[in-house]
Order: structure tokens, then sequence, then C-alpha cells
């Protein structure tokens, strides 16, 4: 039974048809509620992303899509990305593969993955949310955060491979 928690609230959980406690939506409305929103598009355009077969019925593998942010050497690239949500999302993190070669701080520059400490935990030279990872977070704020590192102080004068270059 994986899911969101849907609260304390008494209503809310009344409304669920519990009030032992809080409710936990289970892992595939948490994914059909963000397919829903990737599909709508969301915020300003920046971050996309979308299931990556339509007849996925798991919602396990997802593309995603980040435009370089301005102020660093990926401004304006369209940078493309795989996400796989296991079976225990949203409770872990969903695994991020960049298919766009990139050379950040927090990707390994052999494979696109984001890199991972021996405890299996995101190194710490990178990406807080998958590092802090809870279920209340979503694969929007994920790619905002791996857009906001792309320009972090570590990363912003990196210089970066030719544009439309991928990972093997």
């Amino acid at each position: 039974w994986n899911g969101m928690i849907v609260g304390g609230d008494p209503v809310r959980a009344a409304a669920a048809g519990t009030m032992a406690g809080p409710v936990i939506v289970p892992r595939n409305f948490v994914l059909l509620d963000e397919l829903e929103k990737g599909e709508k598009g969301i915020g300003d355009g920046s971050v996309s992303y979308g299931l990556a077969d339509g007849t996925d019925m798991t919602l396990t593998n997802w593309n995603g899509m980040i435009v370089g942010p301005g102020g660093c050497g990926l401004e304006g690239r369209i940078i493309s990305l795989v996400i796989s949500c296991g079976q225990e999302y949203p409770d872990k993190p969903p695994s991020v593969r960049f298919v766009s070669r990139v050379n950040l701080n927090f990707v390994d520059q052999r494979t696109g993955q984001l890199l991972l400490n021996p405890s299996d935990k995101v190194d710490n030279r990178g990406v807080a949310v998958i590092a802090q990872w809870n279920r209340s977070y979503n694969l929007e704020q994920l790619l905002q955060a791996l857009r906001r590192e792309m320009c972090s102080s570590a990363n912003r004068r990196q210089p970066q491979p030719p544009d439309g270059s991928t990972f093997s």
C-alpha cells in the first residue's frame, strides 16, 4: 500500500472513509495524478514529464525534459532524462538517468545516473530533493530541483559537451 498521506485533518479523513488516522493514497493513484498534471503542462514550461509508454499500466517508466536555465553552460538546451518510479514510490525517490550528456557534479559521466554514495543515497555533491526525499515530493519538484542544481556555484561554469550528445 503506497501513496501520499492525505493528512491528519479529521474532515478529510472522514471524507476518505476513516477516522482512524491519516489516509495513505496508493502508489498508482499518486502516479495517475502526476500523469494528469504532466499531460496538462506544468509551471512555466521549463520542465515537463510524461509516461515513456502510454500502455505502461504500472506507471513505472517516465521521460523528463528540462530546458537548460540561463546563466550556465546548458542555457536553452533541451535536456532529456529517464525516470523510473519503482514499487516503493512515492515513499522512495525515483531513479533518474540523464539521456542528454551533461557535465554536472551530481551525474555519473559514464552512465548519466545521479551519483549515489555507498549507502544508496544520492551523493552529497548535489540534489537535496533526492537525498531528503519524502512522500510529499513529486516529479515536477524533482525536475525543478535538478534544474536549479545546474546553476549552482559548483556547476554553473562547468564546460559542457556539445549540444545533442547523449550518454550511451
